[in-house]
């Protein structure tokens, strides 16, 4: 019995020693926490501050250690002594120091700590470095620290913008570091590169469990390569910073791998994490995304984008009024939101009534004027606007050239007007298709305000670079996942219903129907002439108003007593 337990217990200590990805738990209260080279490390930290923590037996071919230590929304702080200095600590959900070593060093120390009243839960990495890698952050003239690993996130609505300090070159122990201003060839800091990755979470997942397992795919290079997207690739001539489309709700990663061409070595600084929302209650927290009104707005919408995408064709002013609502809204929206400082719900209600105005005026300019062509163009510019908005959803959109407003909205419409164009010819095969696409993706953006989804921004970043001029330096990457792909077979699937359904059932019948005031004047004249038209005997709308208020007035007259009612003759 005593050798099976011997021989379980050396299966499970081989398990767990997996080279750079073991995880040890613990907790702080020891007072001590040890930690190894490339080993992850769960623990718990309470106040008051601050607690020790140590690294031994240093191998004496690291140069540098990078430690850092993350939780998901709740600040820690480390530091290199037991005293908070602004140069000697850094405090917040993903912090880190760079340990320069001396020569002979063997043992590290340095200290743990957080200011909030409830216990956070932790994870920490230490990742040593050799004299050939860079150091990140080892340039530093803009952060507090004096080399500085770490990467500082902002975010609001629209974008979500990373920086990070300049790197240096690698030295050895005891030696003095490269200047970083000293000259700009081949053998400075300026031969470095910078590669920005970007890493999503699952989506509709805000657990901390699940945080912190998918921030150990970003901390080392090689794990950071394998699992990420590398957005962009800058040189040291490059400003510092990037940034991003904000995703309300979904978790990003962003990590940067400074790389040297020269030795061919790399280094990663310290990741940043974001879900672009508060943790704490209150508006805008992430508990509480979607707002009541969106989601009323959006049913409503969807379910008038529903009937389009089946009978739109048919049932021709009502597809006129949904394409007003859509034009007319979408401007009243961008023009009240630049203009005034109103709240979200506000701005819905009066667009959705300026959508309604701007839906019956089309309507109305059919009724009386019947000109088919600028209804269509309408119709067409809608359709139209939707593929330009897929065209830069795609990786096209994040071209260096469309980070220019210019050439971005030139191209846009460019995009916009040739769907109409190209289908001048064939107008009703135009209708039917906007009906199917537009009043599909109707109930695409219905389901985002429910549940997330990366094909809703389809079209609202769109409106986010027409609302905020700063956005068009941000990348537009979004996460494609289960739900993503199931919407998008959904969407697939009810405009392809919709539009093979409408062509069917219009086969053999008029293109479009006839000019309705024609065919009221028309009526009209024909109910004067003729006589023996029942409706001729009808009196004028005028007269039958008047008698509808007389018989309204009655209801509300006192009744008059019965019997004589004049007096009597002598």
């Amino acid at each position: 019995m005593g050798l099976l337990q011997l021989l379980v217990v050396a299966v499970l200590a081989s398990e767990r020693r997996v080279a750079g990805a073991a995880e040890v738990f613990g907790n702080s209260s020891e007072g001590l926490i040890e930690f190894s080279v490339g080993k992850f490390r769960y623990f718990e930290l309470n106040r008051p501050f601050p607690e020790e923590a140590v690294l031994h037996d240093i191998s004496s071919n690291v140069t540098f250690l990078i430690f850092q230590i993350h939780s998901q929304y709740q600040n820690t702080t480390v530091s290199f002594s037991p005293t908070l200095l602004s140069n000697a600590s850094e405090t917040g959900t993903a912090s880190g120091l760079v340990f320069i070593l001396r020569p002979e060093q063997s043992t590290c120390t340095w200290y743990l700590g957080t200011s909030g009243i409830e216990p956070v839960q932790n994870m920490a990495i230490l990742l040593s470095y050799s004299e050939r890698d860079p150091i990140p952050g080892g340039c530093n003239l803009e952060f507090d620290l004096d080399i500085d690993p770490n990467i500082y996130l902002e975010y609001n609505f629209f974008e979500t913008t990373i920086k990070f300090a300049p790197a240096n070159l690698g030295y050895a122990r005891g030696v003095d570091p490269p200047p970083c201003d000293a000259g700009m060839d081949q053998d400075s800091r300026w031969r470095l590169q910078y590669d920005v990755y970007q890493y999503f979470l699952p989506e509709n997942d805000l657990t901390e469990e699940m945080l912190l397992k998918h921030l150990q795919r970003m901390v080392s290079v090689p794990q950071v390569k394998a699992n990420a997207l590398k957005v962009v690739t800058l040189t040291a001539n490059d400003k510092t910073s990037v940034s991003f489309s904000s995703l309300p709700g979904q978790g990003v990663i962003y990590n940067v791998v400074v790389w040297d061409p020269f030795l061919n070595t790399s280094a990663a600084y310290v990741p940043a994490h974001t879900y672009a929302c508060s943790f704490e209650a209150g508006e805008g927290s992430c508990a509480s995304l979607g707002r009541v009104s969106s989601k009323v707005f959006f049913t409503l919408f969807a379910l008038l984008g529903f009937f389009v995408c089946f009978f739109g064709h048919r049932f021709w002013k009502t597809e006129l009024f949904f394409i007003g609502f859509i034009i007319m809204g979408f401007f009243f929206y961008i023009l009240i939101t630049r203009l005034t400082p109103i709240k979200y719900d506000v701005h819905l209600i009066l667009t959705a009534v300026a959508g309604s105005v701007g839906g019956m005026f089309l309507v109305a300019v059919w009724w009386r004027f019947g000109i088919l062509s600028i209804c269509m163009l309408c119709v067409g510019l809608v359709l139209g606007f939707l593929i330009s908005s897929v065209t830069f959803f795609t990786p096209l959109g994040n071209l260096k050239i469309f980070h220019d407003d210019g050439v971005f909205w030139v191209t846009f419409s460019c995009i916009a007007i040739l769907i109409p164009v190209v289908f001048m010819g064939c107008l009703r095969i135009l209708n039917i298709l906007t009906c199917g696409v537009i009043g599909s993706y109707s109930v695409v953006l219905a389901v985002g305000s429910y549940l997330s989804t990366s094909l809703s921004y389809i079209t609202l970043n769109v409106l986010k670079r027409a609302l905020n001029k700063d956005f068009h330096r941000a990348f537009t990457n979004v996460p494609f996942q289960t739900n993503d792909f199931i919407i998008l077979a959904v969407w697939g699937m009810l405009a392809v219903s919709g539009i093979t359904l409408q062509i069917r059932r219009e086969r053999g019948r008029p293109f479009f129907p006839p000019h309705p005031y024609k065919l009221w004047k028309q009526e009209r004249e024909r109910r004067v002439t003729n006589i023996l038209d029942p409706s001729y005997h009808i009196p004028p709308l005028r007269e039958r108003l008047y008698g509808r208020l007389s018989q309204i007035k009655e209801l509300f007259q006192k009744e008059q007593p019965a019997g004589e009612r004049t007096p009597l003759l002598l």
